[in-house]
């Protein structure tokens, strides 16, 4: 279900005006409004991850939460890895955890000490929906390869709604050439409205926009 070529063509052309030009390549973030859903209601909320056609430009940041089995693993692979033995200094001080939750994407945790995880980083990973989410692969075993699913995150977005009427997706960089973020944007909206109940019924307008532009509208 693409979009309209001409329109498409037509929002990031205005992303790409030279006024919003900045010195660093900008996310390009796909938003979708909502209606004639009840959020309330668990069938009707959307939560689930999905795989971009063409990988991000900027590389996604793993933290591993892990214990002695996986340690030397996630240090090898992930960008930072964290003993259980180093939790309690997190859970003392919050702080610490909240530039830890803003530093990194994912998280990932061993399922046996996932007790631990939440005492120590559920109250700040779990409001800004980072919690390492079983739906993502982010809860593994305690004799698992990392690297996998390391490489497969960096690939990995999650498309949420269960609170407000809004879907905020990153679909790429300015970076990318037009026709790479024609299909990612297109994949992943043709995935949205198969995830809603009344599918475009349920849309009220789409939009995309640069991280620091206006909104461009596409319908």
């Amino acid at each position: 279900m693409p979009f309209d070529e001409q329109k498409l063509s037509q929002a990031i052309a205005a992303l790409r005006d030279p006024a919003n030009k900045r010195k660093f390549s900008q996310t390009v973030d796909l938003i979708v409004n909502l209606k004639n859903l009840d959020l309330k209601k668990v069938e009707q909320q959307v939560d689930y991850y999905t795989s971009l056609t063409h990988p991000r430009a900027k590389k996604s940041k793993v933290c591993a939460l892990v214990a002695t089995e996986l340690i030397d693993n996630a240090k090898e692979v992930c960008d930072k890895a964290i003993h259980q033995d180093e939790f309690d200094a997190f859970f003392k001080e919050p702080a610490k955890a909240k530039k830890l939750a803003k530093e990194f994407d994912f998280f990932i945790a061993q399922a046996n000490i996932m007790p631990a995880v939440a005492k120590a980083f559920g109250k700040v990973l779990g409001t800004r929906k980072k919690m390492p989410n079983p739906k993502a692969g982010c809860v593994v075993p305690p004799k698992s390869n990392l690297k996998p699913l390391y490489d497969r995150l960096q690939n990995t977005i999650r498309v949420y709604a269960k609170e407000i009427m809004i879907i905020q997706i990153p679909v790429g960089e300015e970076s990318m050439d037009d026709k790479t973020l024609k299909e990612n944007i297109n994949a992943i909206y043709d995935g949205l409205i198969h995830h809603l109940p009344g599918e475009k019924n349920n849309v009220r307008s789409v939009y995309i926009k640069l991280t620091m532009s206006k909104p461009a509208r596409l319908e």
